[in-house]
Order: C-alpha cells, then structure tokens, then sequence
C-alpha cells in the first residue's frame, strides 16, 4: 500500500497534473513517504519530464512536509 500513492504521485508529476499533486502527496505522507524520499523521486523524475514539472512538484511538496 506504501508505494501506490508514490507511483501515482510520479505519473501526476511526469503529466503535469499539479492540481491533483497536493491530495496525492498527502496520501503519499500519510502512507510513510518521508520528505527525503519525496525529495530524490522528484530529483531523479527531473532529468526525464524537465525541471519546470519538477521544481513546480517541489513547492507542492514543500507545502505538504514543510519546508
């Protein structure tokens, strides 16, 4: 159960979905995803779906874990 709101969060991000993000970033913690984790997953998605998508997942992150 702990990976499926990751994988969702990674397709929103590779979509750029960012409306949706935030809800499914919130699963994502409540289901034990820490901010490092959070954090290399957006870094490695980087290099594949572009830095705009992923600095735009970072502020939504940085809202849901705090910074």
């Amino acid at each position: 159960m702990r990976d499926r709101p990751f994988l969702t969060v990674t397709a929103l991000i590779t979509k750029g979905a960012f409306e949706q993000l935030p809800y499914h970033m919130q699963t994502a913690k409540a289901n034990g995803i820490t901010k490092e984790e959070i954090a290399e997953m957006i870094t490695q998605l980087a290099f594949y779906v572009g830095w705009p998508n992923a600095w735009s997942a970072f502020n939504i992150a940085k809202e849901v874990w705090g910074d």
